[in-house]
């Protein structure tokens, strides 16, 4: 028995006029149900998973820079993450400026919002913070996670930072 569904796929900013239909053939065979996606697709997902799973190991063998702490101005973590990004020659990971943007997202709204952040946080402890949170998204996250959040924003190049250091 074979049947079709629609699926409908939005892009990053859910206009409609982005929006287009997929036909994805089900086949049902006894108890099992197989998924036929379009060879493009298949190639399209399994492209974005090897190039999750090269960055995710390139990210690992990045070594966390070990002398820091020096007191860096800033007034957004985005902004704290540039300068990071220049002083020490290296990127971040794509889930760190994720979350990074999240954070200065999260200040709209609060009472110290117009503060400069370095005002409200020491910068030694922000930038801590920061490679914390960047050792473990290097040394811990999946890579099949990583490319599942990939194929569902196709705008995650902005976030992936283009700094290839010498790997020693």
């Amino acid at each position: 028995m074979e049947e079709y569904i629609n699926q409908v796929i939005l892009s990053s900013d859910d206009s409609d006029s982005e929006m287009e239909d997929v036909k994805m053939k089900v086949v049902k065979e006894e108890e099992t149900t197989t998924f036929c996606l379009p060879a493009k697709q298949i190639t399209a997902e399994g492209t974005v998973l090897k190039r999750a799973e090269m960055y995710q190991e390139y990210m690992k063998l990045i070594q966390i820079p070990s002398l820091h702490g020096s007191a860096i101005p800033f007034t957004t973590w985005q902004g704290l993450a540039k300068s990071l990004k220049q002083l020490y020659g290296q990127p971040l990971h794509y889930l760190t400026n994720v979350a990074l943007k999240q954070l200065d997202q999260s200040r709209i709204g609060s009472e110290n919002e117009h503060q400069p952040l370095d005002a409200v946080i020491h910068p030694r402890k922000a930038e801590a913070t920061i490679w914390l949170m960047e050792e473990v998204h290097r040394l811990t996250s999946s890579h099949h996670h990583l490319g599942n959040l990939w194929l569902l924003d196709p705008m995650h190049h902005a976030f992936v930072d283009p700094i290839i250091p010498q790997i020693s």
